[in-house]
C-alpha cells in the first residue's frame, strides 16, 4: 500500500469546528484524538467509550447479548449526537462508516480524518486486545486484512483529509492533523 502523508479534497472543506477521526481499529484515533482535543483546547469523546458508558456494558458484552446489529444502531445513535457539539475531536470506532446515515453526519457536520495504516500495523497494535470482538478468530491478521478491503474505500470516500500514520510517532500524526485543520 502506497499513499502520500496527507492527501486533502479542497473541494467541499467546512469551518474546523468539529474534527472526525475515522479509520481501522488500530490506527491510533482515540490516542491521536485526545492529544488532537488537548492542542485545539476543544472537547474529545471516543464513540466506542461513550457506548459503553450509555449501555453500561463493554463492547464484548453488547456483542454477546445483542449482536453487532444491536451494537451498530447504539453506535448510530450515539454518532448522531456527538456529531452535533461544537469544539470537539471525535474518534469513531472502525466499522463505524459500515452505516451510510453515520457517513452522511460525519461528512455534512464536520472535517473527517481518515487516519490511514496496514492491516500489517493494526495487527502489531491490537494483537494484545482482549476487547475487540471482531478479532476473536483464530486469524487476526487475516480478519484485519479482510475488514481493511471492505472498509476502505468508505474512509477514503468520506475523508476530507487523509493522514497515514505508517512509520510516524503520534505527535507528528497530530502535527500533519492539526495542519490540515488550521
Amino acid at each position: 500500500m502506497h499513499i502520500s502523508d496527507v492527501e486533502s479534497r479542497q473541494d467541499d472543506l467546512r469551518p474546523p469546528q468539529r474534527a472526525f477521526l475515522v479509520g481501522p481499529m488500530g490506527a491510533g484515533k482515540t490516542t491521536v484524538g485526545r492529544l488532537l482535543a488537548e492542542h485545539l483546547a476543544w472537547h474529545f469523546t471516543d464513540t466506542d467509550a461513550e457506548i459503553v458508558r450509555q449501555a453500561g456494558q463493554s463492547i464484548p458484552q453488547i456483542f454477546a447479548t445483542e449482536g453487532e446489529d444491536g451494537f451498530r444502531a447504539r453506535e448510530q445513535q450515539v454518532i448522531d449526537q456527538l456529531t452535533q457539539r461544537n469544539h470537539c475531536v471525535l474518534a469513531t470506532g472502525g466499522g463505524s462508516l459500515l452505516r451510510e446515515v453515520n457517513r452522511q453526519h460525519l461528512a455534512d457536520r464536520g472535517q473527517v480524518i481518515f487516519l490511514c495504516c496496514s492491516p500489517e500495523q493494526q495487527y502489531q497494535h491490537t494483537r494484545h486486545s482482549r476487547h475487540r470482538p471482531l478479532l476473536d478468530t483464530p486469524d487476526p491478521l487475516a480478519r484485519l486484512r479482510a475488514l481493511w478491503r471492505e472498509r476502505e474505500p468508505l474512509y477514503r470516500a468520506t475523508a476530507d483529509h487523509i493522514v497515514s500514520v505508517e512509520q510516524y510517532t503520534v505527535a507528528a500524526v497530530v502535527a500533519q492533523v492539526l495542519a490540515v485543520l488550521i
